[in-house]
């Protein structure tokens, strides 16, 4: 039994639509990545997940559906979510922001807090920082942390390495790598940078225009033609 399911999901904005009858499945304890260009469908398949989106199909969790219950409601039962571009508040200070990720985990609060500032020490070093003033690779980490506040036993992660140099890069898969391993988390990750996602994915999904053009481990899909297909057009 797959940890997290998707079956013949389609995602609409209004009468467009963005995902068509998308299948996937991650295991407990996997990192995934969905690998497409830019417009492939990939944040709205994330949105999808946390309800955020109209969308059609079946979606689970342990086999439990958590499709048509509110974000809040999904966030508690162990969805975590790093959206796009964080979506931090700016003008507040990153502890604040953290806190913000708490509210449905309340009784965690310290036992998170530890673990934020050990995955990411320049948090606790910067805590009364406004996040406005921070650079990005930062910014990754509060919106990581403030995900992984609510006590996460999924971790959504969107486009982690979007305008980030390559060594913050290393720092984010190292601890995307932390967050499985010594967390437990089960992890699945949309990129752009197919490269990246081949050195932190076990799997990957080739999105393009919302539909799954192709799926295997990292091995099978290396010189897949339909990997580089979705980036650069038949």
């Amino acid at each position: 039994m797959a940890f997290l399911e998707l079956n013949g999901v389609s995602a609409f904005y209004g009468k467009a639509q963005a995902l068509h009858d998308v299948n996937i499945s991650v295991e407990a304890g996997e990192i995934v990545a969905i690998v497409g260009a830019n417009g492939a469908g990939k944040s709205t398949l994330l949105d999808s997940i946390m309800g955020l989106t109209k969308s059609t199909g079946e979606i689970l969790i342990e086999n439990k559906s958590i499709a048509g219950l509110s974000c809040a409601s999904i966030v508690g039962n162990g969805v975590g979510y790093a959206p796009e571009r964080f979506n931090l508040f700016p003008y507040m200070s990153v502890q604040d922001n953290l806190l913000v990720g708490a509210y449905t985990a309340r009784e965690d609060v310290k036992k998170n807090l530890h673990i934020v500032h050990n995955l990411f020490p320049r948090l606790k070093e910067r805590s009364q920082q406004e996040t406005s003033t921070q650079s990005g690779g930062e910014r990754q980490m509060v919106s990581l942390g403030r995900a992984l506040m609510s006590s996460p036993r999924l971790l959504l992660v969107d486009e982690p390495t979007i305008g980030l140099a390559p060594k913050v890069c290393t720092e984010i898969a190292q601890a995307l790598r932390r967050m499985r391993d010594d967390l437990g988390a089960t992890v699945l990750i949309t990129e752009q940078n197919a490269n990246f996602a081949m050195t932190l994915a076990q799997r990957l999904y080739v999105l393009e225009s919302g539909s799954v053009r192709a799926q295997g481990t990292v091995d099978e899909l290396r010189d897949d033609s339909r990997l580089t297909d979705a980036y650069f057009g038949h």
